[in-house]
């Protein structure tokens, strides 16, 4: 036997392996072939890359970096500063960031959460998935979360409210903050269709206790898929770090004790990736000016409009907030509301009505899953759960009338960052041609449309 290295014998490994990047150019351009670019750019792009490339490979997980220049770690300190929050945590989707949330408040066995009965499905699954019980509450004529509906449902076991600023319509946040003062409630903002939007001068998000953001691809700003929560309490954001990555990768020292009881739990792995941190740090710097297009768009062509007893705009809990991406009009009735939205398709005009017989998991009436207690497991947790003490919801498709009713008379019209004075103007004219035609077709019981 030979003596060992460590004792002064020879090394048994001498050859060393050149260094193997773990990607290179080839992954590179398949992110460039997703741009769609004139034919011939894609070669010339990958000839110069080919000859700048040094040889390093980028590191794309968050943690652990080389040099401590994490692009997600960059991204939410940018979110930061914009939303002015000292806590943000980047998601990989804003479900995972509602699941994230409900656990950092306590929410689970033996609780119940407060959600709209108009919002994603997502809105509500993620309650269930916390383990505690959704109770569905009716949307007022702003489409958002009516206030005194949600104080008629809270009971000794609520924890938490989610409300949810549809269609970039900011909730009444001033009565839904003081019930929640007044009952000891954490309030979950879930901004998903929101982002940048304000109330009261306050960014949207930042008013509750946690703020839940979505920057999946149809969002107002996107990285494909991924999320951000927002915080003012450093505990509540602790506890979503470690729920959001379950191997504690964020933690300063990974694997020693717990520094305060309920820091460290099984969780999941929700971490945003560096390549979805990337597209959404560029989309950041973007975000402010078009919310500011939006707002300056929605106010021109509102001002505009000259509307009848028949029709008139959705109650607006700030007429300088939200976001702004759609317009909202209130009909007399469900018949008006679809009439109208055909007379504007040909007139020019996009827009989109809630049929409420239409299968759509942004209105309850089709959550099966809840209305049906649908569970993964024959066990049916979280409803038939021992720590539940309280009285489960009657859930049935008729349970929110107020809902179903200004869904089905709703009509929406969506606005473009990039619309010129000329083309507002044009849709407010459209929009006036259609309502005094229908209104007069309605005084006089006429049919609404000649088709």
């Amino acid at each position: 036997m030979k003596k060992l290295a460590i004792e002064g014998g020879p090394k048994a490994k001498t050859t060393i392996t050149e260094y193997f990047p773990k990607y290179d150019i080839e992954e590179l351009m398949e992110l460039v072939k997703l741009w769609g670019l004139k034919p011939g750019t894609e070669q010339k792009i990958k000839a110069v890359l080919e000859e700048s490339w040094t040889g390093k490979s980028p590191h794309l997980f968050r943690y652990y970096h080389p040099e401590g220049d994490s692009m997600t770690r960059r991204f939410e300190l940018e979110c930061s500063e914009f939303f002015d929050v000292p806590y943000v945590l980047a998601t990989n989707s804003c479900t995972s960031a509602l699941i994230a949330a409900l656990v950092a408040t306590g929410a689970g066995p033996g609780t119940e959460v407060i959600v709209p009965a108009h919002t994603f499905f997502a809105s509500a699954s993620a309650i269930v998935v916390a383990k505690a019980i959704p109770v569905i509450a009716e949307i007022d004529d702003s489409h958002t979360i009516e206030p005194e509906d949600v104080e008629k449902k809270i009971t000794q076991y609520t924890k938490a409210i989610i409300v949810v600023h549809m269609k970039g319509l900011a909730c009444d946040m001033d009565a839904i903050m003081k019930i929640a003062r007044k009952h000891n409630l954490y309030v979950i903002e879930d901004v998903a269709q929101a982002a940048g939007g304000t109330y009261r001068g306050k960014k949207l998000g930042t008013i509750g206790d946690i703020g839940c953001f979505s920057l999946d691809h149809y969002k107002v700003i996107a990285s494909g898929e991924g999320g951000i929560m927002t915080f003012k309490d450093q505990w509540l954001y602790t506890r979503a770090q470690s729920y959001h990555d379950t191997a504690a990768c964020w933690r300063p020292n990974r694997y020693e004790k717990e520094r305060k009881e309920g820091e460290l739990f099984a969780g999941e792995n929700y971490r945003m990736s560096e390549l979805q941190a990337a597209v959404a740090y560029a989309q950041l710097k973007k975000l402010k000016n078009i919310v500011d297009n939006l707002k300056k768009n929605y106010k021109r062509i509102v001002s505009k409009l000259q509307l009848t007893e028949y029709v008139r705009n959705l109650k607006d809990n700030d007429p300088d907030g939200g976001c702004r991406y759609v317009m909202g009009l209130l009909w007399q009735d469900k018949k008006m509301a679809e009439a109208a939205r055909k007379a504007l398709e040909a007139e020019g005009i996009w827009s989109s009505t809630h049929d409420t017989n239409v299968r759509d998991w942004h209105v309850y009436r089709y959550w099966e899953h809840i209305l049906e207690k649908k569970t993964a497991t024959k066990e049916g947790c979280p409803y038939s759960c021992p720590y539940y003490k309280g009285k489960l919801p009657e859930y049935s498709p008729d349970m929110c009338p107020k809902t179903l009713d200004y869904l089905s008379r709703s009509l929406f019209i969506g606005i473009s960052p990039k619309y010129t004075e000329q083309e507002c103007d044009e849709i407010a004219q459209g929009i006036n041609k259609v309502a005094a035609e229908l209104s007069e077709r309605k005084r006089e019981n006429k049919p609404l449309l000649n088709i």
